[in-house]
């Protein structure tokens, strides 16, 4: 079994008061096209015609060779955050997603990165944590790289 963790709120709600993102710069505010702008925040994509946020996020709690840095969404407004079982929505409305396991010191586990497509990715997740060097999953976009979700064993 495991949990799809979504970004912390207090991480969530420094970023829309304007705190910096991993570059040192404030998010950029824009107005959401609907499709291709999920919040990793409520883990749902951000309606057309809403307030976004764009900024740079580094997933990890330090940089090293392994620590992607990358573009994400957020609602610009307060959101809640997702919690539950069931595959969130960002996780669902592409065709395919990038997912691949890192060990206990943040490194890529190589041999656990796949592309799949939704209705494979528990599957796949389960085959990943199968292994015992593996201690969490992130889950990206498979065509632009983009941090989508964390995954930990529950």
């Amino acid at each position: 079994m495991f949990t799809i963790e979504a970004l912390p709120t207090t991480e969530v709600r420094a970023y829309q008061a304007g705190a910096p993102d991993a570059y040192g710069n404030p998010p950029e505010r824009t107005i959401s096209t609907g499709a291709g702008n999920p919040c990793r925040h409520c883990l749902c994509n951000i309606p057309e015609g809403a307030p976004i946020l764009i900024l740079a996020h580094l997933p990890f709690d330090g940089t090293h060779p392994y620590a992607e840095t990358g573009p994400i969404f957020l609602c610009a407004d307060a959101c809640e955050r997702h919690t539950g079982d069931e595959m969130p929505e960002v996780l669902i409305t592409s065709p395919d997603y990038l997912i691949k396991g890192y060990g206990a010191d943040d490194r890529i586990v190589y041999g656990t990165g796949a592309v799949e497509p939704p209705p494979q990715i528990k599957e796949a997740v389960e085959r990943i944590f199968a292994r015992s060097d593996v201690a969490y999953i992130h889950v990206r976009s498979s065509r632009n790289n983009c941090y989508q979700a964390r995954i930990d064993r529950r």
